[in-house]
């Protein structure tokens, strides 16, 4: 890591250096300059690699995902590009051992159990199935011996950290000054704590307003709870996977109808039931990269965990008008749609480098994007299955915020998840957890807020909701950089946020 440090801040030095430059130039240095300072953030000052085991399983070092899932070559040739990086592993493991220190956070030690425990299922029961039909007989040979001791490696590490369960702590906290740093040095957002709560506080009031209403009209009389209730229980009896299969073209038929937003490509999304180390993550997608090409974007969902009561596991299962929008946030039009745009973005930073405020704040802008657009003819059942993922995502923010500067504790967050966003309790309990190791958890409501502070602020003098379109192409063109240096190429401003 000294190394990778030393040579950050090189390249950090070089580019405040560069001198007449146009603005398009000006805006790629500035581009390139925050993403060196979010790296060195992660490195440096909160020492992610050192403390926390999901700098080791989400989509990094021990994702085997592409080898197995991406069909970038013929299967051959994948088993044994597969087979060289199994080899790897266990001197891998050693050094993510070694790495982390103890004691750790009670909540990070869970996740890293699901990811690291959840890998070693995976090359055990999954990955043999998929290159089971090469007939090369020494690459079987070789694929079943490094698999193994990959296997080996892997639990070992699982069992490492159950050990470390009996001295684990619940000090995961930034504190306020980390986290105020945390977001200027990953998203250029320089703002007090105490008003970015208050801006949180009035959009989650804004939403509980909202989903009031929305009962009314589909349950007068009825309680919030008893309207919300009738909304989860109507689960998908073909199960979520299917379900959300179901769903895409639909939204993809209105996103051409309506031309919100430019579709610059044919590709599309397939769906399945998420990998066992990513299973903390009730919902993602994994997309090829600008360098990959002709190859499948996966949105996965998660299964209900096993070990969790039947009551439970039923409780997780989305309800359609929730499942509706989290296909909107993964796939039309958000991340995937958002990445078929920095895939072809001029700008070479804007094509690897997508920051989490730009790619969860868009996915979660379009939720609300496409009930305003009057997506399923203002049925209030879907409107609260908007709302209600809203309402997640505001908890988050609350969270993140509380957990991180010692206002509440992991169970107070718990509490709100299930009492003001209406989550079960796996879902509540999975969500306060994930603040404790995610801290910018809150980047999904921020991001919303700064794009649509940004979208009316660009469209007021360009015709109003004429000129969605235009701002939305315009947007993702960028690629993915922080959003106040958009907004500064679009508006000249760098003040007024949200």
């Amino acid at each position: 890591m000294a190394l990778m440090v030393h040579f950050l801040k090189e390249q950090r030095s070089a580019a405040e250096k560069f001198g007449s430059l146009n603005r398009a130039e000006e805006f790629e240095r500035q581009f390139l300059i925050a993403q060196i300072n979010s790296d060195l953030f992660h490195i440096e000052v909160i020492e992610t690699p050192f403390t926390n085991p999901t700098f080791y399983t989400s989509f990094q070092g021990l994702d085997p995902n592409v080898y197995v899932t991406r069909e970038y070559a013929p299967l051959e040739k994948r088993m044994a590009a597969f087979t060289t990086f199994a080899r790897n592993v266990p001197t891998a493991v050693e050094q993510i051992r070694a790495n982390l220190r103890t004691p750790m956070p009670r909540t990070f030690i869970k996740v890293g159990r699901t990811g690291f425990g959840g890998l070693a299922s995976f090359f055990e029961k999954d990955v043999p199935a998929v290159f089971a039909s090469v007939q090369n007989t020494n690459l079987q040979s070789e694929f079943a011996e490094a698999t193994t001791n990959a296997i080996t490696a892997l639990k070992s590490l699982d069992t490492w950290l159950e050990g470390e369960l009996a001295n684990a702590t619940d000090n995961f906290a930034l504190g306020a000054e980390k986290f105020k740093q945390l977001l200027f040095s990953t998203e250029m957002v320089d703002i007090p704590l105490d008003e970015l709560t208050k801006i949180g506080q009035r959009d989650l009031d804004r939403n509980l307003a909202a989903l009031k209403t929305a009962c009314e009209k589909l349950a007068p009389g009825r309680s919030i709870e008893d309207c919300i209730r009738m909304v989860q229980t109507n689960k998908p009896l073909e199960g979520p996977v299917q379900a959300a299969r179901n769903q895409l073209d639909g939204l993809k038929s209105f996103l051409v109808d309506t031309r919100l937003v430019s579709i610059p490509s044919r590709d599309t999304a397939r769906v399945e039931e998420s990998l066992p180390y990513m299973r903390w993550n009730s919902a993602y997608i994994n997309i090829p990269g600008p360098y990959e090409k002709g190859l499948p974007a996966i949105y996965y969902i998660a299964p209900p965990d096993a070990s969790w009561s039947p009551q439970e596991q039923l409780e997780y299962i989305s309800s359609y008008s929730e499942l509706l929008f989290t296909s909107i946030h993964e796939v039309w039009p958000g991340h995937f749609l958002q990445y078929l745009h920095s895939n072809r973005s001029p700008s070479k930073f804007g094509q690897v480098f997508v920051g989490y405020a730009f790619s969860e704040g868009w996915a979660h802008y379009t939720e609300e994007l496409m009930w305003e657009a009057g997506f399923r003819n203002n049925d209030p059942a879907v409107h609260i299955g908007m709302l209600l993922n809203a309402l997640l995502r505001n908890v988050r923010f609350m969270s993140a915020i509380g957990l991180h500067t010692g206002t509440m504790n992991v169970e107070q967050s718990e509490k709100m998840f299930r009492e003001v966003a209406f989550q079960d309790a796996a879902n509540a309990r999975q969500q306060a957890a994930r603040g404790t190791f995610d801290p910018a958890y809150l980047n999904y409501t921020m991001g919303k807020l700064m794009i649509r502070k940004l979208r009316d602020d660009w469209c007021a003098t360009r015709g109003g909701r004429e000129a969605w379109r235009e701002f939305h192409d315009q947007f993702l063109s960028y690629g993915g950089p922080p959003i106040p240096l958009i907004r500064k190429a679009m508006l000249r401003d760098t003040k007024s946020l949200f």
